[in-house]
């Protein structure tokens, strides 16, 4: 069991963040083995074919006893969404002394597998092997999460909007009482229970900080006493993410914007004059005119002058609209 040592001006430092990196390296585990959780099948399934020639055996070496993973790969987020490439930038960064602490503690007390047996050899190897571990990462993140990062993002926001109002009405005891049956909340400490070590962690103004994850089957902290306390936990609402979608209405964009006004939207994916679009629909120029300047309000187009003529485009508030609900 690990514990967290949490005192007022901890919790009134307990905040949550998303991590494209974290997310990334935990898929790994299902990678590895996608027995691990049913509901992630849809997802290893469409993602293989993708990998290609990706070192996926490098990948999965990291996945050690209990699914523990080194924990330089997954850096606390310093703010609420870095960027995978920022996160990606300070896990290259990290001193080697580390990198070989955080690859041979998830295989312990068992031996590295062999793609990770340079960690335990010269510096100038474990440099290279911390250099090819991040490349392959960035290479993996753009083929496995990438694709489906925003859905996945929107789902862990859902998630903290959930949260957060549980905090609101009840407090870090109904905030835990629901996260997952291996935390409990007593007297100010919060319980990690079937987690690999033994140690109790004194927040000691460094606030705790909760990640909510679709990849992670239970809640898991640092394995390091040392570390400032950080929580990756299971997210709600995993089992919709791999869903198939239903095909969108092709009428839906008429019935929210009208026919005339959902026209307009779908022509003006180049620039455009009013009497061209007049032209194009067999409408007059005025009843154009008052289409555009209701789209133009909205933000759903923007506007240019050329010489003598004023002319229209879909925005990318416009194009995401027009994209997501086709017209019929």
């Amino acid at each position: 069991m690990i514990s967290f040592v949490l005192g007022v001006e901890d919790l009134a430092d307990t905040r949550f963040a998303v991590s494209p990196l974290q997310e990334t390296v935990l898929s790994l585990r299902v990678l590895r083995d996608p027995g691990l959780s049913a509901l992630h099948l849809p997802w290893h399934r469409s993602v293989l074919p993708r990998l290609g020639t990706l070192d996926t055996e490098l990948l999965t070496s990291l996945v050690g006893r209990r699914h523990l993973l080194p924990d330089f790969l997954t850096p606390r987020p310093e703010r609420f969404a870095p960027a995978f490439d920022d996160e990606l930038a300070i896990a290259r960064q990290t001193s080697l002394d580390l990198v070989r602490r955080d690859l041979l503690a998830p295989h312990a007390p068992g031996p590295l597998p062999e793609a990770l047996r340079d960690a335990t050899a010269t510096d100038a190897k474990v440099v290279r092997l911390t250099a090819t571990l991040c490349e392959v990462l960035g290479r993996y993140w753009e083929r496995a999460i990438k694709p489906m990062w925003p859905q996945i993002r929107l789902t862990l926001e859902a998630d903290m909007t959930y949260r957060a109002r549980q905090l609101a009405k009840g407090g870090a005891r109904l905030l835990f009482s629901d996260m997952h049956p291996n935390l409990r909340w007593h007297d100010g400490v919060l319980h990690i229970d079937e987690v690999t070590g033994e140690h109790r962690i004194t927040a000691a103004g460094r606030g705790l900080l909760l990640i909510p994850s679709v990849f992670a089957h239970k809640p898991a902290p640092p394995i390091h006493p040392d570390d400032p306390p950080v929580l990756a936990y299971p997210s709600r609402a995993v089992a919709t993410l791999w869903a198939p979608t239903s095909p969108p209405d092709a009428t839906a964009l008429a019935s929210l914007l009208g026919a005339p006004r959902a026209t307009l939207l779908r022509i003006l994916q180049e620039p455009l004059a009013t009497t061209e679009i007049a032209r194009r629909i067999g409408v007059t120029p005025s009843a154009v005119s008052q289409h555009l300047r209701v789209l133009y309000a909205t933000g759903l187009v923007t506007r240019a002058r050329q010489g003598r003529q004023v002319l229209y485009r879909r925005s990318s508030l416009g194009d995401q609209l027009a994209h997501r609900v086709p017209v019929a």
